[in-house]
């Protein structure tokens, strides 16, 4: 059962006068690898190393450390404690002690691995996409029972009624699949968007 994290958290050591630090995060999408970076973008650092995996996606970057020391080792340390929807990333403020490569995989590797260690785990309970359509008198009994359930979800207005998509845990789908029918007396049905995978 694959893990993400409940909680930002990080941690800070100093190797050979080079001071690290690893942040890990729960990701939910590329977007939010993409925020989280900005936000965090630090001109201080020597080097901003990153791994992150969401689902079955991975990316890592070894920020102009050598190729493969850094970036790798951080999603090595991902991999290892069976994580996902996560990023880490490591900052190096570089002492003037050369470290070599197979210092540098220890630091970036072990550094994103005891901030790992300090992070609460939670279970990733998996969502999938949902999409169906109502009548505008129906949608404030759908969207109660939406608000009730602390479904995420947007609603679009259209000519004809609410088009609503929805992110639902799987033991929600079905419920609402019934709901759907009986509420709008099987003339609607709820859709499952199918995820495209990106490469």
């Amino acid at each position: 059962m694959p893990f993400t994290l409940a909680a930002a958290v990080s941690f800070e050591e100093e190797i050979k006068k080079s001071r690290f630090q690893a942040i890990a995060v729960p990701v939910e999408n590329e977007q939010a690898v993409k925020d989280f970076l900005e936000m965090n973008k630090d001109l201080t650092t020597t080097h901003q190393c990153w791994a992150w995996k969401i689902g079955h996606q991975v990316r890592f970057n070894d920020d102009g450390e050598p190729s493969g020391t850094a970036g790798r080792p951080i999603l090595g340390s991902i991999e290892g404690n069976e994580l996902t929807n996560i990023l880490v990333l490591v900052n190096r403020w570089y002492g003037g002690i050369k470290l070599g490569t197979g210092g540098l995989v220890r630091a970036y590797g072990g550094c994103a691995g005891q901030c790992l260690l300090l992070a609460e785990k939670i279970e990733l309970i998996e969502k999938k996409k949902v999409h169906f359509a109502c009548q505008f008198n129906e949608w404030a009994i759908f969207q109660y029972e939406l608000n009730q359930q602390q479904v995420e979800f947007k609603e679009d207005y259209t000519a004809t009624g609410v088009e609503v998509e929805a992110l639902l845990r799987i033991h929600q789908i079905q419920p609402l699949s019934l709901k759907i029918q009986d509420v709008t007396r099987g003339r609607e049905q709820l859709h499952i968007v199918e995820e495209e995978e990106h490469d």
